[in-house]
Parts: structure tokens; sequence; C-alpha cells
């Protein structure tokens, strides 16, 4: 039976891009969300709309539909002191503020004589997604 909004999915998951294992939750606390809710990435929530309880599936999301293509504009020039007592080097995460006011998470792509080059794409932009899912609950 199709999986419907609103309805508690638990749900084991290996994710791999570029066949490097980027994130799993495989033999550790299962992944639980509301269906529907927004809770994970439209493209993982719409490929498994048609599974069950018990059903085990390998699922391509492209980029579009995970965390959005990589934008060359995306990043930004900070002044060297506004990182003051952080020991900086290339591809360092970093907690930003978003223009919203929430937190995201970037990284240094570069690091100048005055200023600090931080890309602001989520780590996974451009990228596609491949899981192993296996869904053990639906309520």
């Amino acid at each position: 039976m199709a999986i419907s909004n609103n309805q508690v999915v638990s749900m084991e998951y290996e994710v791999k891009v570029e066949g490097n294992v980027v994130d799993s939750n495989v033999n550790q606390e299962p992944l639980e969300f509301t269906f529907g809710s927004g809770q994970i990435i439209s493209g993982l929530e719409s490929r498994i709309a048609e599974l069950s309880a018990g059903e085990s599936a390998s699922i391509v999301v492209p980029a579009s539909e995970a965390y959005g293509e990589y934008n060359e504009e995306a990043m930004q020039k900070i002044p060297k002191e506004q990182f003051e007592g952080i020991e900086l080097s290339i591809g360092l995460p970093l907690q930003g503020q978003g223009p919203d006011g929430n937190p995201v998470q970037v990284v240094v792509k570069d690091i100048l004589d005055d200023e600090v080059l931080i890309d602001f794409n989520h780590p996974l932009a451009g990228k596609e997604l491949n899981f192993d899912i296996n869904i053990l609950s639906v309520q």
C-alpha cells in the first residue's frame, strides 16, 4: 500500500555520492519522519511514495531534486578579522548565517591576504545521490 501524507515512516538508509558513502544509519537508530511534511529531500520522498513497510529499494535522486545545482555565485568574501581565533584551512566547514538569519553550513574555499572566500552551497549541491533504503514501518 502506498505511503500517504501525514503517515510516520521509519526508514534505514545509506547514501552514496560517486560511489562513496556520505551518510548512513544502517545498524543505528532508524530515520523517522512524517511523509509529506518536507522533512526529507523532495526527490527521495516522491520516489518512496509507492513503497510499503518491509520493502527495500535503490533510488537515484538527481541534484535538482536533492540539494540543488551548484551555484558559482553562492560565494562571499568575508574580512579575515571576522575569523579571529579560528585556525582556517581550505575545506574547513563552518557554521554561517543565511540571508534569512537561519544557520547554514558553509565551507572555506580560499584564504586570501585580507579576506576569506566562503562557499554557501550545501556540501552536496550539484551531486546525484544514490540511496539504498529499507522501509521499516509506516504508521
